[in-house]
């Protein structure tokens, strides 16, 4: 915390950075989100949480939503709460596909999730 300004602007490149995978000390642009993620068929989905009945019923609707649009795509089940705050998730459960939050604090109904990847598929057309 800095008194009377001095030192904010440190703290503001912290926050701007703090998303950067080595807290921009290197030239990369990825981000700890951006990390790791699974392309298969242009899709990569992620649901986010701790593993608990809800995340769990959230990954199957999403894996039946897949299955019903034809698409072969890996869940990955994140569960590490400083990844999922990387995402700026703050409820869980979530639902993160291509690298963008697309739901979070509630469990989707397949037929939502089947909606979501439909026009995330005819927008990155």
């Amino acid at each position: 915390m800095a008194l009377f300004g001095f030192g904010k602007k440190k703290e503001e490149e912290k926050e701007i950075n703090s998303g950067v995978c080595c807290e921009g000390s290197c030239s990369c642009s990825d981000t700890m989100a951006d990390n790791d993620e699974t392309k298969i068929n242009g899709a990569s989905v992620k649901v986010l949480g701790s593993g608990c009945a809800k995340c769990n019923q959230l990954e199957a609707a999403t894996r039946e939503a897949l299955k019903e649009l034809g698409m072969e795509s890996t869940i990955d089940h994140v569960t590490d709460f400083t990844q999922i705050a990387a995402y700026g998730v703050m409820s869980t459960p979530a639902l993160v596909v291509d690298g963008k939050v697309v739901s979070f604090g509630k469990v989707l109904k397949k037929e939502e999730v089947v909606n979501i990847l439909k026009n995330i598929r005819e927008t990155s057309l």
